[in-house]
């Protein structure tokens, strides 16, 4: 009888848990990921940041196993580099790490622009300029956070127009990686001097002219990723 009263208590134990906890725990972790991915996509953190799991799980309001678990992720993906549980930082911008980064997203991202033309309708087009107009707006206050995730938007709700999800996960990785970077030069150089090819783009897909959209997107990441360029993180 004890020996039958032993082999019941483990799923005892389990049917008194709390099903909601045992769910919401891989959601939590999942959603861990997902703000912190968005932080590196959308340049919240410096490429100087001084990161540790202690400090982020801190900011995020949870424990260190869900960070400890987003980082390992986000390394794979080329967005940190994990040299102990406290050394925690952005692999550096080096000159060949660029123009592969720059290389990849030109060979990438007009090819996704080119998928998503003729999946495009109204509804994604008027979408598509209220991001504009919001980024024109934060262009003007000086606001380089509303800008950054103005800028993220702009170019996934192109993206997303198609079904090629692998493409897309492979964009997002390379910005992934120098989302950073661009936060700091946009921060400093601004996009005065530059033409607007948001707008050359908006015309394209207007149009359905599939050249001038390949060419305004291929413009679009020379411009913003000579920034980098022109700055100190390449040295």
């Amino acid at each position: 009888m004890a020996q039958d009263a032993a082999a019941k208590a483990p799923s005892s134990v389990v049917a008194d848990a709390d099903p909601d906890a045992l769910i919401d725990a891989p959601l939590m972790h999942a959603g861990v990921y997902r703000d912190l991915r968005r932080r590196f996509l959308t340049g919240q953190i410096m490429p100087d940041a001084s990161l540790s799991t202690r400090g982020l799980a801190q900011q995020l309001g949870v424990s260190q196993t869900p960070v400890r678990e987003a980082l390992s992720r986000l390394a794979a993906e080329g967005a940190v580099q994990i040299r102990s549980k406290r050394r925690i930082g952005i692999p550096p911008m080096t000159p060949d790490r660029f123009e592969d980064l720059l290389r990849c997203r030109l060979l990438l991202e007009p090819e996704s622009a080119l998928l998503a033309l003729p999946h495009f309708d109204s509804p994604r087009l008027r979408r598509l300029r209220e991001i504009d107009a919001r980024i024109d707006a934060s262009l003007r206050s000086g606001d380089v956070s509303a800008y950054m995730e103005g800028n993220f938007a702009f170019h996934f709700t192109i993206y997303g127009a198609h079904s090629r999800s692998t493409l897309n996960q492979l964009i997002e990785t390379l910005w992934l990686q120098f989302g950073p970077f661009m936060r700091v030069v946009y921060g400093r150089f601004g996009t005065a001097q530059l033409v607007d090819q948001h707008r050359v783009a908006l015309d394209a897909i207007a149009a359905n002219d599939a050249d001038a959209l390949r060419r305004a997107i291929a413009s679009d990441i020379a411009d913003g990723m000579g920034l980098i360029g022109r700055s100190n993180w390449t040295a």
